[in-house]
């Protein structure tokens, strides 16, 4: 505490100085997948229909990888030198692997997987000469086999107890370079391509006697083949080269062009067949499409992938595609910039994709007929007369109710009209179910259904209430459909206490829902009606305002005595009068302390200043210097809204305490 001295002079001028206080003042068709298969080199995949397993062969890294159908690694063999082609046994009992590098001192071979066990079953040493590519054809085991400048075909005999190895199938001994090899399942014929030069050569076998013999041979156009397959039945073989871009079909009778798949992205690089012909084209685009998929006998894609994700990642890897063998997925391997390798696991490839567009009125009347329009748009044209599912979600159905079907027209258009019972947000959904040439997909709109307006009031607005009195709120509610309750929130003021709701429940007979609430500030009370099918939601506002508590006791007086019509405190000039307030708590509050004295009957300003309150509400100040006696005083703490540190109640002036010098 620190004094100030009160002169009571006639002309008097009281000021107050620095004062110390005593104490301390928050589509619907299963989901394509990508993993990483942990390699950074690709040579061949293969998909085991069987045991549902993807084999990938690592050739930098000496292995095998072997994967379920969502990606996860389950197993690896490894010390496979170079291991690149790969073949599955008809009956998927056995993974057949080209292993072209020595490692550990074994010789070049085709090494027999255990697809059950995944472990190697069997090794067929072919001597040192790089063996790459594999295929069956004929029930023998046929691989391609050289090194720049030089290759030929080599066989195993499966059937033979010895599994003998011969080599130079190809007396003619066209072959510069190892070549890729392909036959349908089941077949004599053994289809081969010179890859990675500036030409493209192919070869047809027939391998039914055991031996290779040639029938027909030819150098095709474009050059660097990169991959082939071919078509179930043996009549076709697509081939994925450079140049050109589009993957070009040639008949396996006589090498003749029989066609061929689109492609504008990139240069063709990869291609698979599956057991019902569809084709699965692929190219090396870092930007667009990198793969397309053709239903037999369809010269126009029924499914597209941009496989990059956006122009950074994600390349098809050369030869790079597997299906499985019932056409539910499609494996892609894709290599990123880093030359890290991903599994892509794409679901239902031979679905094309479809989109629902609804187009519904922005607003509408309640119970009035409106009308809901839109297309069924894909790339393989759905049949007319195809049924759309249509759902509608509102305030009384939220989880939605399905009330028909539209029909699909020639053009993919439907449309078809309702009249929404509720009013609100109302949602129609249409939904196509798929089938088995299309991906199933939905589409919705959303309508803005008129409500009726009720009323809604609240007792008390712009009351002022003191600290903490009990004060009954009313709300009154007008005419609804169902809803009949009201919620009651009150928002003190001031950043540190929450709206929050008081009380909700049901109006009564009369429409009135009332609450007790107790106001410790000023406080903005908020009643709300949400709304119900037929009327529209409404909210209503009351503002109280709420005093402080304050009180100011004297001390060190000498007595107290009532006159004047008030008690006075008396001290004697030389005693230093203490003025205590208690005033409600806040950060930062201050009190203003105000002093008057009487002079020919009339009270005058004798001068104020703020004090700040400590943690407790408490302010004292005593009032030192030399007192004139014969004056009578009086003096009161108040709390001024927004001049005392903060406006969260309303101005609150304490009692008036009096008091007298005497000598």
């Amino acid at each position: 505490m620190q004094r100030r001295t009160l002169s009571t002079a006639l002309a008097v001028t009281l000021t107050f100085g620095s004062v110390a206080l005593t104490t301390g003042v928050a589509g619907t068709a299963m989901a394509d997948d990508q993993r990483g298969l942990g390699v950074v080199s690709f040579g061949d995949i293969v998909v085991d229909g069987v045991h549902q397993r993807v084999f990938v062969s690592d050739p930098s890294g000496d292995r095998i990888v072997v994967t379920d159908y969502q990606g996860n690694r389950v197993k690896e063999l490894s010390r496979l030198g170079g291991v690149r082609g790969l073949e599955l046994s008809a009956d998927s009992g056995t993974l057949y692997a080209t292993v072209p590098d020595n490692v550990g001192g074994t010789a070049d071979a085709i090494v027999a997987v255990d697809t059950a066990t995944a472990t190697e079953s069997a090794r067929y040493a072919t001597g040192d000469v790089n063996p790459q590519s594999v295929a069956l054809a004929g029930g023998k085991l046929w691989f391609g086999y050289g090194t720049p400048g030089t290759g030929n075909i080599g066989s195993v005999d499966l059937t033979d107890p010895e599994h003998k190895v011969t080599l130079d199938a190809d007396a003619a001994k066209p072959w510069s370079a190892a070549p890729l090899l392909d036959a349908a399942p089941g077949s004599n014929s053994l289809v081969a391509g010179l890859p990675g030069l500036a030409w493209t050569e192919v070869g047809v076998y027939d391998v039914s006697s055991g031996t290779a013999t040639a029938t027909a041979r030819k150098t095709v156009a474009g050059s660097e083949l990169r991959d082939l397959s071919v078509t179930p039945d043996g009549g076709r073989i697509v081939l994925a080269a450079q140049d050109p871009y589009n993957h070009v079909t040639y008949k396996t009778s006589d090498l003749t062009s029989d066609g061929k798949y689109s492609n504008t992205a990139g240069s063709a690089n990869s291609v698979a067949v599956a057991p019902d012909g569809t084709v699965a084209a692929g190219n090396d685009t870092y930007f667009g499409q990198g793969l397309n998929v053709y239903r037999p006998g369809r010269a126009a894609s029924v499914r597209d992938y941009d496989l990059v994700n956006g122009g950074s990642t994600g390349r098809l890897a050369t030869a790079g595609l597997g299906w499985a063998p019932d056409r539910s997925r499609l494996f892609a391997v894709t290599e990123a910039q880093d030359n890290n390798y991903d599994l892509r696991i794409l679901n239902n490839p031979t679905k094309a994709v479809t989109s629902v567009s609804v187009t519904a009125p922005a607003k509408s009347d309640r119970a009035k007929k409106l009308t809901v329009k839109g297309k069924l748009t894909s790339k393989v044209a759905v049949p007319a007369g195809t049924k759309l599912t249509i759902t509608r979600k509102d305030l009384t159905n939220p989880s939605g109710l399905k009330i028909g079907t539209a029909t699909v027209a020639a053009n993919g258009t439907f449309s078809f009209t309702n009249s929404p019972p509720s009013g609100g947000k109302v949602t129609y959904s249409l939904s196509y179910a798929g089938d088995a040439d299309h991906l199933a997909s939905s589409g919705s709109d959303t309508v803005d259904v008129s409500r009726a307006a009720t009323s809604l009031g609240l007792s008390n607005n712009n009351k002022t209430y003191d600290y903490a009195k009990s004060v009954k709120f009313t709300a009154h509610l007008g005419k609804t459909y169902k809803n009949r309750k009201v919620e009651i929130w009150a928002d003190p003021h001031g950043s540190d206490r929450p709206n929050k709701l008081v009380k909700s429940g049901t109006v009564n007979s009369n429409g009135d829902f009332s609450v007790t609430y107790k106001p410790t500030r000023d406080t903005r009370l908020t009643a709300r009606f949400t709304g119900d099918a037929r009327y529209a939601p409404k909210t209503v506002a009351s503002t109280v305002y709420t005093r402080v508590k304050v009180s100011t006791s004297i001390s060190r007086q000498y007595k107290n005595k009532n006159v004047y019509g008030q008690t006075y405190a008396y001290f004697h000039q030389a005693t230093v009068p203490l003025f205590t307030t208690s005033m409600t708590a806040y950060p930062h509050r201050r009190q203003r302390l105000q002093i008057e004295y009487f002079y020919e009957g009339t009270w005058y300003e004798g001068g104020s200043q703020y004090f700040a309150l400590d943690s407790s509400g408490i302010s004292r100040v005593e009032l030192g210097g030399t007192h004139d006696i014969g004056f009578r005083f009086r003096i009161r703490s108040s709390y001024l809204d927004g001049a005392s540190g903060d406006n969260v109640n309303t101005t609150t002036h304490g009692a008036w305490k009096y008091f007298i010098f005497t000598s």
